[in-house]
């Protein structure tokens, strides 16, 4: 039996941070993953979308050449190409993990793991369901799995999951998209880039639900502009297959309508994997499909954590690495160890035009109800940069404490704002106020000026509109 100080379970953008910086402390550690090192999001997520995207922008740019004074013919798609560059993109970035597992000396399992019980201070896990290691802690960063919704179940041919949506063998020319968070919306976005039809459906309101509702509309409004046909307030009550199409029965707002697609996207929220992990042997609890932890990602059994999609929202990649690097640092007993904001963690959705917040919607600051609110916004097409690029569509929201001068969220969309939005994560980590904002220098012409002039704007101050 091999013994370990930190034994990560699972090896995703969670798992294989907190094992590199466990490793970095000069605790003996050990990660755990079954099927692929990096995990979803660098084989199946927000890597290979983001190759799939820019391959859509490029076809979108193509189709638009002449407002650049450019003029070319004959282009065509080679779209089995365009999905075998998004495979070997993340290819490459796993074999990247990979070398920082050797070169941190970490000790990579290829195996399934199963918590087996306690002895005194130490943790069994049993390997594959036959070999045994212990470890004094053990970090669970197993993530989560697409959700399911009774009747309507991916098939993997006309109905997707994001897996197979990632991997087509041909481009359909239609595709109806359930569901318009972060994940929906860029499938949809790419797929109609590429030319496809495509077609929302959200139960809720609004599409992007969780984005400022300045923002979300002048998505929607950005997105049917382009084609995409969008329907809020309507669910999907019934799926029906044929040889090759889907024909979706939707329920919108009381009346009942026909959509008839090639293909089904469901992106309907995802669900923790906490199955088979030997739970029921700890006092570990789950909610909601779950891990329930502290602040410092600790679960209710000693020496057991959980980070990442496994516990809990929000479901985003840097946050799971970041609770990677706290929970081990506390593990180690740093006095540099602090617990997450999660108002500080920045949300960014790749589509076309892309869109990026941190902290507070309005809605949200306003139900609190102790702030004297200060808004200010800042359209790109006042921004010279943007209007020079031929990317005017898109806008800059921000909004601060009156009283105090905290900025309490930012909310963007337009060209590069996924970029641009660590700007406002490092105010918001730094706490500086809007004076110390208003004073930082912008470059000229950048399109990050829109940001400062939403800023100016907050107070009374703008200068560009």
């Amino acid at each position: 039996m091999i013994d370990y100080d930190v034994v990560v379970v699972g090896g995703g953008p969670g798992g294989y941070v907190a094992a590199i910086r466990a490793s970095q402390l000069g605790l003996k550690t050990a990660v755990i993953e079954k099927a692929h090192i990096g995990g979803i999001c660098l084989n199946w997520g927000c890597i290979p979308t983001k190759a799939l995207l820019r391959s859509g922008e490029i076809n979108h740019l193509l189709h638009h050449l002449e407002d650049f004074g450019f003029k070319a013919e004959k282009v065509s798609i080679d779209f089995k190409k365009i999905i075998q560059r998004s495979r070997a993109v993340a290819e490459q970035l796993a074999n990247g993990v990979r070398h920082l597992m050797k070169k941190n000396k970490v000790t990579v399992i290829e195996a399934t793991a199963q918590i087996a019980g306690r002895k005194g201070t130490e943790i069994e896990l049993m390997i594959d369901g036959k070999t045994s290691i212990k470890a004094s802690h053990v970090i669970l960063a197993t993530g989560a799995r697409a959700r399911s919704l009774t009747g309507l179940e991916a098939d993997g041919k006309l109905v997707w999951t994001y897996k197979e949506a990632m991997t087509p063998e041909a481009l359909p020319k239609s595709l109806l998209v359930v569901g318009s968070g972060a994940i929906g919306i860029e499938f949809a976005s790419f797929y109609r880039l590429m030319g496809a039809d495509v077609t929302v459906v959200e139960v809720l309101d609004r599409i992007l639900p969780v984005e400022d509702k300045d923002i979300s509309d002048a998505a929607r409004k950005s997105f049917e502009k382009q084609g995409i046909k969008i329907y809020t307030n309507a669910t999907v009550k019934e799926l029906k297959k044929d040889k090759d199409s889907v024909t979706a029965t939707l329920e919108i707002q009381g009346k009942t309508q026909e959509v008839k697609a090639d293909r089904v996207i469901l992106a309907v929220g995802i669900v923790g994997n906490t199955e088979n992990l030997g739970l029921e042997k700890t006092k570990v609890k789950v909610e909601k499909s779950h891990i329930v932890t502290d602040e410092w990602c600790a679960t209710a059994e000693p020496g057991i954590y959980a980070i990442g999609d496994v516990a809990g929202p929000p479901w985003l990649a840097h946050k799971a690495s970041h609770e990677g690097v706290l929970c081990v640092e506390k593990i180690k007993g740093l006095k540099t160890a602090h617990p997450m904001k999660t108002t500080n963690i920045p949300g960014c959705t790749y589509s076309y035009p892309q869109i990026a917040s941190v902290g507070l919607t309005e809605e949200a600051a306003k139900a609190v109800g102790k702030y004297e609110l200060k808004v200010g916004r800042f359209p790109l097409l006042a921004n010279g940069k943007a209007i020079a690029m031929g990317e005017p569509e898109g806008m800059i929201k921000t909004i601060f404490d009156g009283k105090t001068g905290e900025l309490l969220g930012a909310h963007m969309i337009g060209a590069e704002v996924t970029e641009m939005i660590q700007g406002f994560c490092l105010a918001k980590t730094l706490e500086a106020t809007e004076q110390e904002i208003m004073e930082t220098i912008f470059p000229h012409p950048t399109i990050s000026e829109a940001m400062h002039e939403s800023v100016l704007d907050a107070f009374g101050r703008v200068i560009h509109f």
